[in-house]
This record gives structure tokens, sequence and C-alpha cells, in this order.
């Protein structure tokens, strides 16, 4: 049997033709396109090429070319029904069966479809052409809306004047319709009615652009209507699963790195008449992990900009809670929290995309950040009260799933905490002298951490545990065999502790020559110090730490080098430097 062209459209507008060809070829991007050495033969010089827009591969080499069901079935010797399985797990969606059940719903699947894309059309001619629309009309216009904007979205206007229920039963079952949950049933009436009469319809897509809800806004003020609904939940329609507006912006997911995840449809269409169209919406419900994870599928950085008033304030803490557990250590999620209790509809509107881009590199401020700050802010001086802000954010930290983002978000949460809280530190620190005023070059290091380097304060814990437990290590030495530290000032400090030791032997800090400014950073920066301090007396659990950051060091130099061999190779195209990069990586993966 088939697939239906529906499941596998589902599955190639989930999964970026590169997404699924960078698992197998080394990629790199040039212009529009990503380049690479060819997987289906041996070559030195790149002639496999991805097109993410036009969603194909070509290899130029062996004119191999195709879509993500050809890479897979062909790079990995499957059948084609065991590449879809495969992609369509990649993708998060569920394996397709061929039941009759499975049958039975595909039916109802495209009646559904069929049925919101007639609603959708009706109600958009409605709005243009009835004279009854003339309300809405003013009201699109007053907010800024051209006809050209309204077109683009699809915007339309129920009214009241037509029974499109008796039109839909021409060409429909009433059960089919029923379960649209376009229309409920009126008990004084006796008849169906639109669930959105009298509302402005924002046609809700999926990810392929078919219509499967809609959202609905009020023109009056009436304290008794709710100002927007949505459709309800059905079969078809998850509001937990979808966003809107993804079926377009996902298209610009080969060119920008970053997406807006904002509240309302009003707020994504203000911001893409204003050229911001790489924007979505979650539907009137919690932000839930299943749109995080869509999202991930196309952008490196969500930025999170709900209202600027005290209920998008709680939205927002709320999101951050619910989706914290979804970071990647290639992913960033931030949050925008716009001032004056403006919306993005207001304030794109009256500031301009410029004003708006220059506020988000301003303002936002990323996922584990927001959290900390805010329950900071709800802590004062009781025991109690830092005892509770601890627990929570241990807890929020636990729930993070990629081990390695949870590590350091939770490095992050308790240095913080130690931070405020100097005093428990305080007999450690006993064992150091006050230090003299550092030198302006070393100032400069003191008074803006931003500026530090991923590989320094790994060089900074390393050198904390060689001060702080100088007995241990020499009696590990070994340990220390090809350590290699890159910062000047480190490499100065690691070579005087060995030499004026005996390696380690007899360590005394307080004598070692050296300006003691470069103690003071390590002990400042060493991001190991509170989980060194928490287990001081477990010789094993350092050792580990020691030997997990040593490991980082070795990495950080394979890195280096391969990345030095990768831009020669680019101009060169020798054999032999990429043999040495092909020998490099595999260390790496040793490693």
């Amino acid at each position: 049997m088939k697939y239906p062209k529906e499941y596998l459209d589902e599955i190639k507008n989930r999964l970026k033709v590169s997404t699924v060809v960078s698992k197998t070829v080394k990629l790199k991007k040039r212009g529009k396109e990503f380049v690479g050495l060819s997987p289906f033969k041996t070559e030195k010089t790149p002639s496999f090429t991805v097109n993410d827009e036009k969603e194909f591969y070509h290899c130029f080499s062996t004119s191999e070319h195709g879509n993500i069901f050809d890479f897979v079935m062909k790079t990995q010797n499957l059948r084609f029904g065991e590449a879809v399985k495969m992609l369509s797990n990649l993708a998060g969606m569920q394996p397709y069966t061929f039941s009759k059940q499975d049958e039975e719903r595909e039916k109802k699947w495209k009646l559904y479809k069929s049925i919101c894309k007639n609603f959708s059309e009706f109600y958009k001619n409605e709005l243009f052409k009835n004279e009854k629309s003339y309300q809405a009309k003013n009201y699109l216009k007053e907010r800024g809306l051209s006809g050209i904007d309204v077109k683009n979205f699809n915007l339309g206007f129920v009214t009241e004047d037509y029974d499109y229920y008796e039109n839909l039963k021409k060409d429909f079952d009433d059960k089919i319709i029923k379960d649209t949950g376009l229309f409920y049933f009126d008990e004084k009436k006796k008849k169906f009615i639109s669930r959105f009469r009298n509302r402005i319809i924002f046609p809700i897509n999926n990810i392929s652009g078919d219509v499967i809800g809609f959202g609905g806004r009020i023109l009056d003020d009436n304290k008794n209507l709710a100002k927007y609904i949505n459709s309800p939940e059905t079969p078809f329609f998850k509001k937990g699963s979808n966003l809107y507006n993804l079926d377009k912006a996902r298209k610009l997911s080969n060119k920008l790195e970053d997406v807006y995840l904002v509240e309302g449809y009003m707020d994504v269409i203000s911001l893409s008449k204003n050229g911001i169209e790489n924007c979505v919406a979650n539907l009137g419900t919690a932000l839930t992990s299943k749109q995080i994870q869509i999202l991930n599928q196309f952008y490196n950085h969500i930025i999170i900009c709900f209202d600027g008033d005290q209920s998008g304030y709680k939205a927002a803490l709320r999101a951050a809670e619910n989706i914290i557990d979804e970071l990647k250590p290639d992913k960033k999620i931030s949050f925008l929290l716009l001032e004056d209790n403006l919306d993005p509809d207001n304030y794109v509107n009256k500031f301009g995309k410029e004003n708006f881009i220059e506020i988000t590199k301003q303002k936002s401020i990323q996922i584990h950040k927001f959290i900390f700050e805010h329950y900071l802010s709800q802590t004062n001086e009781n025991p109690s009260s830092k005892a509770i802000f601890e627990k929570k954010l241990r807890e929020i930290a636990s729930n993070i799933q990629d081990s390695f983002v949870k590590k350091y978000t939770l490095e992050y949460f308790l240095q913080k905490v130690s931070d405020l809280t100097p005093n428990i530190n305080l007999k450690f620190n006993k064992k150091y002298k006050t230090f003299p005023k550092s030198l302006a070059k070393t100032k400069s290091y003191f008074n803006e951490t931003k500026s530090l380097r991923s590989f320094e304060i790994k060089e900074f814990s390393f050198l904390y545990i060689l001060i702080t437990k100088p007995k241990l290590i020499y009696e590990n030495f070994h340990l220390l065999d090809n350590v290699k530290l890159y910062s000047d000032e480190n490499k100065q400090l690691y070579n005087e502790i060995l030499n004026q030791s005996e390696n380690l032997l007899n360590l005394n800090v307080e004598k070692l020559d050296i300006d003691k400014s470069l103690i003071s950073r390590v002990t400042n920066y060493a991001s190991v110090k509170h989980i060194i301090s928490k287990n001081l007396n477990d010789n094993e659990k350092i050792l580990e730490i020691l030997m997990e950051i040593i490991q980082d060091l070795k990495n950080y130099e394979l890195e280096q080098r391969i990345s030095e061999l990768e831009s020669k190779f680019s101009q060169d195209f020798s054999e032999k430097t990429f043999n040495e990069i092909k020998e490099l990586k595999k260390q790496q993966k040793i490693n």
C-alpha cells in the first residue's frame, strides 16, 4: 500500500534536507547551499551540494540527485518503507500503519481539511463582498492592516446572515461537519450555529499549509464574551502541537537563525507586515515542549516575546518553566520583555522594524538567566526563603533532558547562589591573604567576565583543583601528562606552580613568586569551585572532575587543529591534509 502524499509531505516539511544529510556528510554553508564531499564516491574536492529551499541534494561527480527519502535509501541501503519510518521518527511523527482504522482516519482527514478550507474561503469572500462586514473592515483598517495584509493571512469575517452549515450539508455528512468544531447546536433555535459568528477569523494552517483550525476575534467589547476564541481540540487539531504562521516562517530558516514566538495573531501579522516574517504564535494555551521541538527543527534561537504587561510576564515565566527541559547544546531560548506594557504588535507599529531588532539585541535574556532573576526577586534574607530558592533552581535544572546542558545550567545556578552567600566559603578562603590590586592587564579580566573564552574557564577550574588539592594531585601526577594550557597568564601560573613546588609536593600559594592577581582570577572564575567545596573530602570525585576537565582541554586542542586544517583543505584540497583531518576526528570520537 502507498503512504498518503500528505504524510510524506509532512515529513519533508518538518525536516530540512541539510538536517538529514549532515548526519552522514560534513556540510559547509556556501551562499544558499551547503557543500561537502560526496557520500557516493571517494573524492578530494567537494562536489556534493544540498539546497534546502528546493528540497534536494545533487552530486556532480556521480549525478546522484533526490530528496531526503532518496538520500536515506541510497546511503543506508534501506527500502522506501524503512526510510519513511526512520525519517518520521526523526521528524517526531507517529509511524504510519495501514490498518482499516488508519484508512478510515485518512478519509476523515481529507474531508476535515476540505470543510475547513471551504469555510475559510467562503468567509474570506464575505469580508470583502458582504456589506454587513463594514465593521470588521473598519476594525482591520484601524489596526493598520491593508487589503494585501488581509489577503496574505486569508482573514475572514463570519457574518450572521447566511446559514453556512446548511450549505456544507449539501456535500458533507452531518457527523464530519460537527467533528470540525466549527459549529455548535443552539438549543433555543434548534439549529447549528457557527462558533465564530460576528468574529474576524484567522485561519490556522498546519506545517504543510492546510487549514486545520481557526482563531476568532470579536468586534464589540462584550464582557460576557471572550475577546479571542480558538477552534476546539479535534482529532486533527491539537493546539499544543501547532503554531500560527509556522507554514510560512519555516521557509525563512534557510536564511535566518532566529524566530520570534509571540502570543497573538495580530502580533504575527504586524511583525510580518513590518518586515519581520520569522515569527509564529502559540494558540491561546500555555507554551508546550512539543511546540519548542517543532521550532528546533528549523531555527537555532527561539526568542519568546509575550505582552509587556503582568499577564504577559506570568505567561513568559510559565513558558520558561515548561520548556527549559528542551534546551539543547546547539540551541538557544531567550525572552524579550517589552517595557511600558507594550505588546509586539504595538511596539513594531510604533517604533518600526529596526528598533524592534535593536531592542532584541539589547534586552533579550537567555532562559536560565530569566528563571534565576525571577526567583531571586521573590527571595528575601530569611534562611528558609533562600533554601526554597536554591531547592527550586535545583528542581528546574534536574528536569533538563540533555545531560550536558543540565550540568552547566545547575552549575550556573549554584555559582550564582554561591555569589549571594560568600560567607559559606569563608573558612576555605582564609587560607589566602588579601591580594594587592591587580595590574591593569588583569584588571580587565576581573571586570569583564563576559570576555572570557570557554577554554579559559576550563583552565581556571584545572588550576583551582591543583591549588586546592595539591597533595592529591601529586599522588596522581601522571594525570597531568601532556596537559596544555592556552592562555598566556594561565600557562605562566601553571609553570610556576610546578616549578616552585616541585610538582606540587610542597605547594604554598602565598610563597609563589608570581603576580597574586593571577591566583585571584583562578579563585574568582573557576566554575567548579562550588562543586569542589561540596566534595572537598571526596578524592575520587575530585579526580573524576579533574580528568573530565583535562579531556575537555585536549578536545579543544583537537578542535583548533581540525579547524586550521579544514581552512587549509578548503584552499589546497590536499589528500594529505584530508587524511590528517580524518585521523584527528577519529581521536575526537575516541575521546
